[in-house]
């Protein structure tokens, strides 16, 4: 049997779309990491790309979201789940929602499956791999009660912002993911791609500014290690939260 990481890693090197909005990584797992995912995976996880991945779907080929978490509740997505800290401190404050997360690098995939299982959380599911593909594949217009976008890759230079996960064409996917009074939410500690968020998320019309430009960090979003370093180095953190209207 080809051993979970190296199964994972298989599946990460599969075509995505053209341009990928997150740098492809590879890391050590360690034997915590590594026996998380034998042990774990099957309880939480789910591939985006593994057709074979056993992951409950519906008649017409959505996600069956009832079915993945035992129960019918508010589902919230979160893209670029990290190593899962964030994750994991929403939904334990959080137990009446559900969230899946999404992580195309296997270390953070590992690192929240030890989350989950030490807090004992239920309300979890984490899916490794694009989530755009997810969110075009599978997740039917409507679905979610809200989508979580924190410190996404910011492909700092000006050739490579076409990759950025935050533009307009991404934003209209999204939004039409969302129900209506459903609320998207981005984070990010680089000024100009924070400027590019606002922009693309303004510009969408079913989309409305819950505040008069960024918002201030809402209470219920944990400061995270990454986020800790780039306020250490100076960075000016800031949140766009708009929610869909119509």
């Amino acid at each position: 049997m080809t051993p979970p990481s190296e199964a994972f890693r298989l599946q990460a090197a599969r075509p995505h779309e053209p341009l990928r909005t997150f740098h492809p990584r590879r890391s050590p797992l360690g034997p915590e990491r590594e026996a998380a995912l034998v042990h774990l995976w099957p309880r939480f996880g789910f591939s985006v790309h593994d057709a074979g991945s056993p992951v409950p779907v519906t008649p017409d080929g959505a996600l069956d979201t009832v079915a993945l978490f035992g129960r019918s509740a508010p589902l919230v997505l979160e893209i670029g789940s990290g190593m899962g800290e964030t994750t994991a401190a929403m939904a334990a404050a959080d137990p009446a929602r559900d969230y899946l997360a999404v992580e195309a690098h296997l270390p953070g995939v590992a690192h929240l499956l030890g989350l989950l299982d030490r807090a004992g959380l239920t309300n979890v599911r984490i899916a490794h791999g694009d989530a755009l593909d997810l969110v075009r594949s599978a997740l039917p217009e409507r679905s979610l009660a809200a989508v979580h976008v924190f410190f996404p890759d910011p492909w700092p230079k000006a050739r490579h912002h076409k990759r950025r996960l935050v533009q307009p064409t991404h934003v209209a996917l999204l939004t039409s993911r969302l129900q209506v009074g459903g609320v998207l939410h981005c984070a990010t500690d680089w000024v100009d791609y924070a400027d590019a968020m606002l922009e693309a998320l303004t510009a969408d019309p079913s989309l409305e500014n819950t505040a008069r430009s960024f918002a201030p960090r809402p209470a219920h979003r944990p400061v995270t290690k990454f986020e800790q370093r780039g306020i250490d180095l100076g960075h000016e953190v800031r949140d766009v939260v708009f929610r869909r209207v119509r």
